[in-house]
Order: structure tokens, then C-alpha cells, then sequence
């Protein structure tokens, strides 16, 4: 079928329902950021690709929102002749545009399982404001979807507490005692990264996320009950489970949902994240439904001491993985190699070095975005069989990658000149954008602020010398990583976008400004970085610890424009990388390094 048959055999669905519209999110029953290949809705109807994006088909028209990260990839795949692309942000929101855009009387279904509560709430809203209506529905895509994959059940193992840090039992004490503070009989939990870690277990259904998918029900004297098919655990992994924990089928999770309106129990559920058909069932059986953050998120984002030491030591080999790539791609890289040759270089490098170190790499974080030239400025560039280009002398390549071990989660972006800086203008003002970039990353990492900041507080210090350019970037600045669970995780970021949550000491959050000039070429420099207490002052104050170990490339800085405060800090930073991760290079890696390192 090809995209414009698709679209016409889902009208066709809607008519027969008496829709005027349908939601096509690319999402999964437990709000995934990625999501398994069965329900890459968006990438089967509509070509794009993206790891964010929303479709409303209408009968006349159809409309992709994506946000900034997305605007030229979402133009690039799909057909201009039958979609729309419209780019969320800058005071325009899905609700504002549903609102504005949608006729009186319309008719607009979705698949409540794909969205959050909150989602689903607010475009029920901004479909009433219209003179429209939302309402939920059997997924009418799926119904056309005819070689859909199978949902992932893959095997889940134990996550040993020498790795953890904290048994499951404590966990479930803790979630137990936040819901009696609460004044309720239970919570459900959705979020798969939340259930891993409550339950110190590990799956592969999700593409470079070590979780499965289940749902669990935690009550306020804390029992817990996992609705998952029990031939998938393997047996250290029910051996590893406390006797508070039962086990049930999936098909019997709905069941325990009308069993708790039947008792008219009150259940937590986190409306950011639960899927709204759960909400939906719960209070149409009666039970009290209370909106209260999921009792994981906040715990999880806290590394304990063991999941600190471990996000260093992974790391330090994460660091000279990164560097021994480095070497490579600036010494022995064939002058044909391509962009997805590139990457698996570097995948296969960091499974080298991780045998070096007598540990596993578990799988890579995320798909490694390896962009060369103009692809580096798209912020999310994934390059294809298809789409796989050369790495050519004078262009700016930008790498961002990670690896997922069983003690730390990493995430890394490097920006390099291949070869040599071209010649004339272009050279300076690679150079303006790239210093600029890591001003900005160098003032966030040097930042001190008082207890009870929150990101969004500290965001525009890493855009300001940027701003004084008359430059920005589209993404967030930082976002929280899990300990051997998703790359992405909350509450924290550091970001324009309003977020009360106060950074706390031990949380991981990336620093990662950036520069994209469309057509030409990318620039982001990315470290992971832990809050940690610091002494003096009339305050508690914090700031950050930088975990990343690699070289930041010294041919792209200008160092004129760098302050004695930031060429300290660089200075610092490459003695430290040097220091750290010469001993594990070779004679001829460990020379490079010298010279990439050396002082500014």
C-alpha cells in the first residue's frame, strides 16, 4: 500500500464510525519514548520516523506536529501533497491548534491506550472548545495494518542490589508510605523504566531501553502485583522477587482495574504518563481516581551511592571507548568510510573496550546519531542504508552516542573537524559557532546555584554567548539519565520549558548546547553531569560534576574568545580526560590524546 492508499483506507474506517478525524501518536501502550516495531504508527502511515509526533488524519486534510527537532526531517519524509507538517512551539500547542482549526460538530476519535490522561484531557478540552468532540475508539489503523509486528515479550532478568544499590523490598516500603501520606489505597504503574527499577528487573521489548512491558499495582501496605506472563522471567529473576510480590497474568490486569471501582478504592495514578484508558476504567467502576506523581520517578532520578560510583566507572571506559574512536576516525579511517560504517565503528569499539575492562556492553543507549555536514543539522539525524553519506576532509561531523552498562547509563556528543578546517570565512565562522557552543557548556558545567533551583532557572546560561550572536537551538539543554535504564528520564531537565523540579543532589542530567545552520552542517558538545553539594556561602549550594571523559576537539575553538574562568576549566577538564584515560590507549593513542588534550 503506498502512503496515499493507507491514508484513504483509514477515511474510509472513519466513515464507517461516523468520525471526522483521527489521532495517530507514535506511542505504545506504556507512553514510550521509543517505541517496539509493532507500533511505529507514524513511520507505517505516514513515512516519518521521528522518536515525537502526533497525526490527525481528517477527512480533507492531514496534519503532522512535530517540534523543532523535527521540522526539516518530518518535510524530508513525508509527501508535501498529502501531509501537512506543522511544528508544535513558539505559542502554538496541539490544544491551540485543535481549538483554533477544528469545525463544530466534528467528530474525533483516538485509541485511548496511545495517550497519557493529561494528553487525552486536554485535547477533550480543546475539541469542546471548538464545538467539536473527542471520544475514544478501537484503533481503526491497526485494523489496516496488516503485516504489524507482534508485541515484544522478550525474556526479563533480575537486576542484581550490587548494581541497584537498594532492594525491592525498601522500594516498595518507600512507594507504600508515600501512598499512605497520600491518603490512598494504591497507586497503578505504567511507566515500564518505573516498573524496572521498583521491581530490580531488566527486559529488551524497547530498542536500547533495558525494560519490558507490564503494569503494576502497588497498595498503600505494600503489596505489589505484576501483570506479566510469568514464563518470561527467567528463574534469578523470580527468585529475586519478595514475597509481597504477586504475579498475574496480563489478560487479568483490566480485571483488577473493575475489581478496584468495585470497592471504590482511591488509586494514584501519574496523569502525565498513565495511559488515559486506564483512568477511564477505573472511574467508570467507580473507584476515586487522584492525580499524584508516579512514587518511582523521583526515588529513581536520586542515583543512591551505589548508582553514582557506577555512573562513573561506566564512564571511564564509556571515555576511552570515546577516545580510542577519536584516534580512529582522525588516523586510520578508510576515505570512503560512511556515516553508518562510522557508527558501527564506534559500537564495536566500546564492545572492545568494554572485554578490555572484563564487563558487558549491554546494548548502545540509543541509535547513535553519526552526521556528517548538512545532516548534522538535524538535531535527530538517523542515517540509512539508504541515506548514508561520506565523511569528507573539511567537513564538521557531529557523533552523539552511549552505551548501556549494568552500572550507568551514558550519553555523549562529540562535533570534530574531519581532517583539516577548510579555508576563508567558513573556517571562522565554524569556529565562532563552535566556541560559542562550548562557552555555553562550559558556563552550565562551572555553574553554582542555591538549593531548590530548578533547570528551566539555569537554561539561558547555556544559550547566553549564543544570544549574543544572534543564535539559539531548538531542543533542550539537559535532560535526566537512568541508572542502566532509559537514556531520557525525569522530573529533571535543564530547558525553556516551565518545570518546578528543583535539581537535587545526585541526580544525572546532560549539558548539551548546540548550533545547527540548515544545509550546512551541526554543532553540539554533550557531557553527563552529576549535582553535587558545595561548600560555602550564606546558602546550601550545588553544582555539577562532570562524568563524561573525552577530548573536546581543540581545532575548532577559538581561544581568544574564551575567558580565563572557561580555558580553566577546559584546561582541567582534558588534564582529567588525559589523566583517566591515557593508561588504558595505546603508545600511538596515548600521543594523540597528549596533543588532543594539551593546554590551551
Amino acid at each position: 500500500m503506498t502512503t496515499a492508499d493507507k491514508i484513504n483506507a483509514l477515511r474510509a474506517s472513519m466513515r464507517q464510525n461516523n468520525l471526522d478525524g483521527f489521532l495517530v501518536p507514535r506511542a505504545d501502550r506504556f507512553q514510550n519514548e521509543y517505541v517496539p516495531a509493532s507500533d511505529e504508527r507514524l513511520a507505517w502511515l505516514l513515512g516519518f520516523t521521528g522518536s515525537a509526533g502526533l497525526a490527525l488524519v481528517l477527512l480533507d486534510r492531514v496534519i503532522l506536529f512535530v517540534d523543532g527537532r523535527y521540522t526539516v526531517q518530518a518535510a524530508q519524509q513525508t509527501d508535501p501533497a498529502l501531509v501537512e507538517c506543522v511544528q508544535i512551539g513558539a505559542g502554538l500547542s496541539y490544544q491551540s491548534w485543535l481549538r483554533d482549526n477544528l469545525r463544530p460538530e466534528q467528530q474525533i476519535a483516538c485509541d485511548a491506550w496511545l495517550h497519557s490522561q493529561a494528553q487525552y484531557q486536554s485535547f477533550a478540552q480543546a475539541c469542546q472548545q471548538a464545538g467539536a468532540a473527542l471520544q475514544n475508539s478501537e484503533n481503526l489503523l491497526d485494523a489496516l495494518w496488516q503485516d504489524q509486528a507482534q508485541a515484544p515479550e522478550n525474556p526479563v532478568v533480575a537486576h542484581l542490589q550490587q548494581y541497584a544499590g537498594q532492594s525491592s523490598a525498601d522500594k516498595f516500603v518507600a512507594v507504600a508510605e508515600s501512598l499512605a501520606a497520600n491518603g490512598v489505597d494504591a497507586t497503578v504503574i505504567s511507566a515500564t523504566d518505573s516498573v524496572a527499577w521498583l521491581f530490580n528487573l531488566r527486559g529488551s521489548d524497547i530498542p536500547y531501553n533495558p525494560v519490558f512491558g507490564a503494569y503494576a499495582l502497588v497498595d498503600a501496605a505494600g503489596s505489589a502485583e505484576l501483570f506479566i506472563d510469568e514464563a518470561r522471567l527467567a528463574n534469578e529473576a523470580l527468585d529475586s522477587l519478595p514475597e509481597a510480590v504477586r504475579l498475574s497474568p496480563p489478560d487479568e490486569f483490566e480485571v483488577l482495574l473493575e475489581r478496584l471501582g468495585e470497592v471504590n478504592a482511591s488509586v494514584q495514578l501519574d496523569f502525565s504518563s498513565i495511559p488515559a484508558a486506564i483512568a477511564q476504567c477505573l472511574k467508570a467502576g467507580g473507584a476515586e481516581v487522584v492525580n499524584a506523581a508516579d512514587p518511582c520517578v523521583l526515588p529513581k532520578a536520586i542515583k543512591n551511592s551505589v548508582e553514582a560510583e557506577g555512573a562513573r566507572q561506566a564512564h571511564i571506559r564509556d571515555g576511552v571507548a570515546v577516545s580510542k574512536f577519536l584516534y580512529w576516525l582522525d588516523n586510520d579511517r578508510p576515505q570512503a568510510a560512511t556515516e553508518l560504517e562510522v557508527a558501527e565503528q564506534l559500537r564495536h569499539t566500546r564492545l572492545q573496550v568494554a572485554e578490555q575492562f572484563g564487563v558487558e556492553l549491554k546494548d548502545l543507549s540509543f541509535n547513535t546519531i553519526s552526521a556528517t555536514g548538512e545532516n548534522g543539522a538535524l538535531p535527530h539525524y538517523s542515517a540509512t542504508p539508504e541515506h548514508d553519506c561520506r565523511l569528507n576532509t573539511g567537513d564538521i561531523y557531529l557523533v552523539d552516542s552511549g552505551g548501556q552498562y549494568l552500572d550507568g547509563t551514558t550519553d555523549i556528543t562529540r562535533t570534530v573537524i574531519l581532517d583539516e578546517l577548510p579555508a576563508g570565512e567558513l573556517a571562522n565562522e565554524m569556529r565562532d559557532r563552535y566556541t560559542r557552543v562550548l562557552k555555553g557548556h562550559i558556563s552550565l558545567a562551572l555553574a553554582r546555584f542555591p538549593q531548590g533551583t530548578s533547570g528551566n532557572q539555569l537554561d539561558s546560561i547555556a544559550r547566553y554567548s549564543l544570544w549574543q550572536g544572534g543564535f539559539d537551538f531548538d531542543h533542550g539543554t539537559g535532560h535526566g539519565v537512568g541508572s542502566y535504564l532509559c537514556v531520557h528520564e525525569g522530573p529533571q531537565n535543564i530547558s525553556p520549558r516551565p518545570n518546578n523540579q528543583a535539581l537535587l543532589p545526585s541526580m544525572i542530567v546532560s549539558n548539551e548546547p548546540g548550533y545547527y545552520k540548515a544545509g550546512a552542517y551541526g554543532i553540539r558538545i554533550e557531557n553527563l553531569v552529576l549535582v553535587i553539594e558545595q561548600a560555602g556561602g550564606e546558602r546550601p549550594m550545588l553544582g555539577f560534576e562532570t562524568l563524561t571523559l573525552a577530548p573536546i576537539d581543540r581545532r575548532l575553538i577559538d581561544a581568544e574568545m574564551l575567558n580565563d574562568a572557561e580555558r580553566g576549566w577546559l584546561n582541567r577538564y582534558h588534564q582529567r580526560v588525559y589523566e583517566t584515560v591515557a593508561p588504558h590507549l595505546s603508545d600511538t593513542e596515548q600521543q594523540w590524546l597528549a596533543k588532543a588534550t594539551a593546554t590551551i
